[in-house]
Parts: structure tokens; C-alpha cells; sequence
């Protein structure tokens, strides 16, 4: 079924011969469908025009993508055309094509049956970062519809469906009519990606994740934003980490994907704004699923005067902007009153009481998994914490079990990481500088030689990094 023409069907076929081409009036006065015949679609073709760096054209690239999806085009050919995307990079208009021409190979959610605007937001990946848990209550309860897919955390980095999976009782498979009614009458959910949203990328991922092609940046634009493009927001907000725990290690790099992300959203009419922030240092205290999820309930509580309450709040507030609630300062204000009112906190219970989860975590978080282990690490030196490495940190949580490295390994809910200083903090030999959780002895006497490197202790008060690097939306 041709996307621009919704009821009909185009006489595209197998698209190996012939597929469907969007062709632009010049004036720019819209878009008509059309079908091309073409003699054979070369795929050796492609790699090769992709290694002299010649642009492929739209058709190349759908046809391309539908040869991935189906299985037509083989493994090691993509796998080819992924390296010399990988060395020589796309043009602005290839990756706007291939985004979309992954958006279009499944399903593509509408949510016209809302009262209100839909939003999304999406994170680069980080340590630490629970953020979700909190933007999309507050959204919520602020008249946002937040409908989220999410994934599973993979090597250092966390994920939210596991987090939330933590939770005694919460399931994150909901079937797609359950997703669309938690959305109407609760504003929020969470649930894992189905498999018919944008199926090109999960193909296309496995073969980047196996041939070390996962660091580019316009693949890694196509593949977060065919997903988000899919899920049918109206409203987009991009949370792109910097540093060492993050892919992005460089603000410069991070732009770029940020640039990317952006020109893709308003190619599809979406409105985006995409925030640079630190991941240098874990976001919070709290590493690990049933942690974060416990430092979530707290910021809504009410404990926003850190870090991690200051960011979701900022977050909100232009989410808020974006949404058409009012101006900056207003959207600020309606973020913090969400929170200081309850009534955040009570979204968050019946997301999880819609997902099939016990809401009473939000009141007593004794319900929470506890691991069974625990141990204090505490400061060798006097001085100030000048480094903690994120990365570091990550891979010592999956040794802890609150990680994997691989999609069939388990995880402990339990285990992770609680930081007891942060960096600019002065100790004295002693301290405690964090506790670790695990489900036996061993695992902690590993994790802790990764921790001891991952904290470094400096003599000198070292320079405080901010938490935003730059902002890019309408307004800027």
C-alpha cells in the first residue's frame, strides 16, 4: 500500500523490477505517486556508486531497503554497501531517503483518535540514564501524549524496557490496540518496538552490530529516526549524549547527528529539537534497573534539585514549548508544578497499573528487586573527584549483573551501582565512594577492579562541565 495515496494500492510489484518513486513537482507544489520499470535493480551497483562517492538516487535507495526487508538482497552485499556507507558517508538527501524509505518498510503509527498533540522523546543511549521514567509522567500530566517504544539496554548503555521491567509485575509487550488505549486514557505508556516497526533497521542493525559499521552517522541517524518517525508523533525531542559513555564522544559529532535527526524530522513535517548532554559522568546516582527506577520515583517526588531532576525538568518544559502549551518560562513552570503537585507521580502509578505492574512501588519502594549482595567502595586518597568514567562504569554494572552483552543474557533487576560522591567532590581517605549491588561475591570482586580505574581521585578541584552543551530547535 502506497503511504501517499492511504486506501489504494500502487501497481509497484516485487520491487526488485519495479517500485514506487515519489517524484517532487519542482514549485514544490506536492507529491505524486508514479511507478518506474526498471530492467533490474543492481545491488553491486549501489555499493559501487557508494565507494566512488556518487549519490544514489530515491529509487536505489527504496529499492534498496525493500531488498534488505524481504531477504532478496544477501547479507554480504549489504554488508558491503554498510562499510562504504561506514568510510564515505551519504549526502543530506540519501539519509533523508534512506530514514524514510526504513520508516515506510512496516508499520507506521497514526494517532489521530487524540484530543491532544503527541510527543516523543528519544535518547542517544547513556549510563544512568532514567529519563523517561520521569518526562513521560510529567508530560502527562501536563495534557502530553507520550506513546514510547523502547528497546532493551545492550554492552554498557541501559535500557528503559528493562528498567521498567523491574518493576514486580510490568510488562512492556502490549499488544497494539492495549498501547493505543493506555495512550487515551492514562497519556503514557512504554512498550518494546514490535517487530513490524520498521523492520529494515532491525535487519540492518544486526549487520552493522557484527561489522563494526555501528559508528556512523548517518546510519545511526536513518536507524533512530525510521523508528521514531514510525511511532507518528507529532512532536519530537531528541536527547543526545556526549562523552565517554555515550557513541557520540565529541560535541562535533554529536551536532552533526543532531543536524541529521533534525532534517529528517522536518522532512516527514515533524517538529524537532535535539539537546546535547553530558555523558562524561553516569546521569544521577544510580546505575542499574530497579536503582534507576527507585531514583525516578524519587525525582518525582519531588527531589529535583540535582542534576538528573534539573535535566527531566528542562526537558519537559521544552517538550512542553514544542507541544504549543505556552512560552518558555510557562512550559517551566507547568513542568515543576507537575511534579511539586503529585499529579506526575500519579500518572507514573497508573502507567504501571495499566502495564500490569504493582503501583504501589511509587509509595514503597521495598517492593523494588534488591540484590542480594552489596559492597562499599571507599576513597584511597584525600583530593577531589576529578573523573568518572561513564563507560568504564557501565561495563562494571554489566559484570555486576545489571547488564548484558548479548540479547539472550539474563539480568539481575537488583544489581548496579549507587554513587555516594560525584565529580567536583571532595574526599578524604575513607569515604565512601559508591556501593555496589550483585547476586554474589565474586561478581563484586570483579566489578570493583573497574570501578577503582573508572574513579579517578585528583589533588586538584577539577573544572565543572555543564550538563547542556547546546540546544538546537526553532529557535536557535
Amino acid at each position: 500500500m502506497c503511504r501517499e495515496c492511504p486506501g489504494k494500492h500502487c501497481a509497484a510489484g516485487a520491487f526488485l523490477r519495479r517500485f514506487l518513486v515519489k517524484s517532487e513537482n519542482p514549485a514544490g507544489a506536492g507529491i505524486n505517486c508514479e511507478v518506474i520499470t526498471v530492467s533490474e535493480f543492481h545491488m553491486t551497483e549501489c555499493i559501487r556508486k557508494t565507494k566512488e562517492r556518487v549519490p544514489l538516487t530515491a529509487a536505489e535507495i527504496r529499492a534498496l531497503v525493500q531488498g534488505v526487508t524481504d531477504g532478496s538482497v544477501p547479507d554480504y552485499q549489504t554488508a558491503a554497501w554498510l562499510m562504504a556507507v561506514c568510510f564515505n558517508g551519504l549526502t543530506d538527501a540519501e539519509t533523508a531517503q534512506l530514514t524514510m524509505s526504513m520508516r515506510d518498510s512496516g508499520q507506521v503509527m497514526h494517532w489521530d483518535m487524540l484530543d491532544g498533540p503527541a510527543a516523543d522523546k528519544h535518547s542517544t543511549g547513556g549510563v544512568g540514564d532514567k529519563t523517561t521514567l520521569i518526562l513521560a509522567p510529567i508530560a502527562a500530566a501536563c495534557g502530553i501524549y507520550m506513546p514510547k517504544m523502547s528497546g532493551r539496554g545492550l554492552g554498557h548503555t541501559g535500557g528503559t524496557i528493562d528498567k521498567l521491567e523491574s518493576i514486580p509485575g510490568l510488562t512492556t509487550a502490549l499488544a497494539p490496540d492495549e498501547f493505543r488505549r493506555l495512550i487515551q486514557q492514562v497519556g503514557c505508556a512504554v512498550a518494546m518496538q514490535t517487530g513490524n516497526l520498521a523492520p529494515a533497521d532491525k535487519k540492518l542493525y544486526a549487520l552493522r552490530d557484527v561489522t563494526e559499521t555501528v559508528n556512523s552517522i548517518p546510519l545511526i541517524c536513518a536507524s533512530i529516526m525510521s523508528k521514531k518517525l514510525a511511532t507518528g508523533a507529532d512532536y519530537i525531542l531528541l536527547d543526545v549524549k556526549v562523552g565517554s559513555g555515550a557513541f557520540m564522544k565529541n560535541d562535533a559529532d554529536a551536532a552533526e547527528l543532531a543536524r541529521l535527526m533534525r532534517a529528517a524530522a522536518k522532512a516527514d513535517g515533524r517538529q524537532c529539537t535535539a539537546i546535547l548532554t553530558d555523558m562524561d559522568r553516569p546521569l544521577g546516582r544510580c546505575i542499574g534497573n530497579a536503582l534507576e527506577v527507585r531514583e525516578a520515583i524519587g525525582v518525582l517526588r519531588g527531589d529535583t534539585e540535582n542534576a538528573l531532576g534539573q535535566l527531566c525538568i528542562t526537558l519537559a518544559a521544552e517538550l512542553l514549548r514544542m507541544s504549543g502549551r505556552g512560552d518558555s518560562d510557562a512550559c517551566l513552570r507547568m513542568a515543576k508544578e507537575a511534579v511539586s503537585s503529585g499529579a506526575a507521580l500519579q500518572k507514573l502509578a497508573q502507567m504501571i497499573e495499566g502495564q500490569h505492574g504493582d503501583p504501589r512501588v511509587t509509595e514503597d519502594l521495598s517492593l523494588l528487586p534488591q540484590a542480594r549482595c552489596s559492597r562499599v567502595l571507599c576513597a584511597e586518597s584525600d583530593g577531589y573527584i576529578a573523573a568518572m568514567d561513564s563507560e568504564e562504569i557501565g561495563r562494571a554494572c554489566v559484570l555486576l549483573g545489571a547488564g548484558r552483552m548479548t540479547k539472550e543474557d539474563s539480568i539481575d533487576p537488583g544489581a548496579g551501582v549507587v554513587l555516594a560522591a560525584e565529580c567536583g567532590d571532595a574526599v578524604r581517605t575513607g569515604d565512601p565512594l559508591l556501593t555496589m549491588y550483585a547476586g554474589c561475591e565474586a561478581q563484586l570482586d570483579e566489578a570493583e577492579q573497574k570501578l577503582r580505574k573508572a574513579v579517578r581521585i585528583s589533588a586538584d578541584m577539577p573544572a565543572q562541565q555543564p550538563l547542556i552543551h547546546r540546544i538546537f530547535s526553532d529557535r536557535t
